[in-house]
């Protein structure tokens, strides 16, 4: 091969460029990664990574303040906001830091440079050279949508990169949109005393989460001070010499808030523009480009994944993608992307995880199901943990006891949906789940009493 010809051209070095990049070398494949930011993409840097550091002060925060409970006295319980930030981003850079030894490690030549495509599905750089290789995967990502008449200027009107160094609390911000980020923004400034408005478009904070699931988390919420406004729209946010002043329309009526700060939650568009899609024959629809299961696009030997392809808008979908990608493109059988067991996390407080089928879908999708619940106040290490909030909820099918979806609300409900992706992927039904045995006390344990009563099994409720 000549000095700029590679198997594989990745444009993008987030967690579905760079996961690309190490299968592919893993897989003898020659790969080239064109990142011009920085390595990790807006998830290390910027999201997924940072926001958990600042969510994991908030919740030792919480706790210290409440460790009278637990019979220990703390008192003038302070915090240190630079500091909280501090810690975010020196470990979002070590671990930048440590994507760019794994490119060493993985013998991947990276271009600090942007890339698009030419009307040959080759690379070009924007600083000039191209890159040829037999297939090019796309892995640009996304950036926040911007709402009309609402410019953002990351000093009042704010986006999520924004909030994440904010070296001093707001005392009042309105947030726009309550998916997982304004959900976790939300939990994040008023765990540390900022007056939180969250306002959410459709009827349920986290809409595309279970209806009971939400419920929670907004109740939790509202019981710790919390200004939840659903189905309601942000008309205009007005500057003034006070601060902000936000419009909106509920149920055809306008009222107003007066704010420090508006951060803009609304979500995110892929990264399609300058990129030589057209010329590269490309197809796309609305904001992302379009691919199927395997992360093939409308073009030959052009593949896209992450982001830039829409929802599920997650870093683990990206990296899933990367490697199907790269395995379908060096002849490894596979069968692509499962999208029916892709878990969603939020990690507010009552976290929140999720994969498969909600019972309003089975509704709507005339899906005979059989569901069961096991509230975390029945749960005894939930209980010697001081945090019994929430509940596990599973469904199966009516027919055969097919798991089909899982739903949890409560602490640690991030790390116990594996279990169940795990066992959606390997087919397991309701009594598989029982019978596994499961620590005790653990938490759990609540997922095989949510299969058993789901048919009348259920032991300790």
């Amino acid at each position: 091969m000549t000095e700029n010809s590679f198997d594989i051209v990745i444009l993008g070095g987030g967690p579905g460029g760079y996961v690309a990049a190490i299968r592919a070398n893993q897989l003898g494949l020659n790969v080239a990664l064109v990142e011009d930011k920085h390595l990790g993409g807006i998830c290390l840097n910027w999201g997924c990574i940072p926001t958990k550091a600042l969510l994991k002060s908030a919740e030792v925060y919480s706790e210290l303040s409440r460790s009278s409970d637990f019979g220990i006295n703390a008192e003038n319980v302070s915090f240190d906001m630079p500091k909280i930030v501090k810690r975010s981003r020196k470990i979002a850079q070590r671990l930048s830091n440590g994507v760019s030894y794994l490119m060493k490690k993985n013998n991947v030549t990276v271009f600090n440079d942007r890339g698009s495509l030419d009307a040959d599905a080759n690379a070009v750089l924007e600083s000039g050279g191209v890159l040829k290789a037999k297939n090019i995967i796309l892995a640009t990502g996304a950036r926040p949508i911007m709402l009309p008449g609402i410019e953002v200027d990351e000093e009042k009107i704010i986006t999520s990169k924004r909030a994440m160094n904010l070296e001093e609390k707001p005392s009042n911000i309105v947030i726009i949109g309550a998916g997982a980020i304004g959900v976790e923004f939300g939990y994040f400034f008023s765990t540390f005393g900022s007056k939180v408005t969250l306002i959410e478009m459709m009827p349920q904070i986290l809409p595309v989460e279970d209806e009971e699931i939400a419920k929670v988390v907004e109740n939790s919420f509202l019981k710790n001070g919390m200004n939840i406004r659903t189905g309601s729209a942000v008309k205009s946010v007005e500057k003034t010499a006070d601060g902000l002043v936000v419009k909106i329309e509920t149920g055809g009526e306008i009222d107003t808030i007066n704010t420090d700060i508006v951060l803009n939650a609304v979500g995110v568009r892929g990264n399609i523009e300058n990129l030589g899609l057209e010329e590269a024959g490309v197809e796309t629809s609305g904001r992302y480009i379009d691919a199927d299961n395997l992360c093939k696009t409308s073009r030959e030997g052009v593949w896209a994944i992450g982001d830039v392809i829409g929802p599920p808008l997650l870093a683990h979908v990206a990296s899933t993608e990367g490697v199907v990608a790269v395995e379908n493109i060096a002849g490894v059988p596979n069968n692509g992307v499962d999208y029916s067991s892709i878990p969603g996390c939020t990690y507010c407080q009552p976290q929140v995880a999720s994969f498969g089928l909600s019972e309003k879908a089975a509704n709507e999708k005339n899906i005979k199901v059989k569901i069961g619940r096991f509230p975390f106040r029945a749960n005894g290490k939930a209980l010697a943990l001081g945090d019994n909030e929430g509940f596990v909820k599973l469904l199966f099918a009516e027919d055969d006891g097919e798991l089909l979806g899982a739903h949890i609300v409560g602490q640690d409900a991030t790390e116990m949906i594996g279990e169940l992706v795990l066992a959606r992927t390997h087919g397991s039904t309701y009594k598989s789940i029982i019978d596994t045995i499961h620590a005790h006390p653990s938490l759990a344990e609540s997922i095989p009493e949510a299969a058993g009563e789901a048919y009348d099994e259920a032991l300790n409720i």
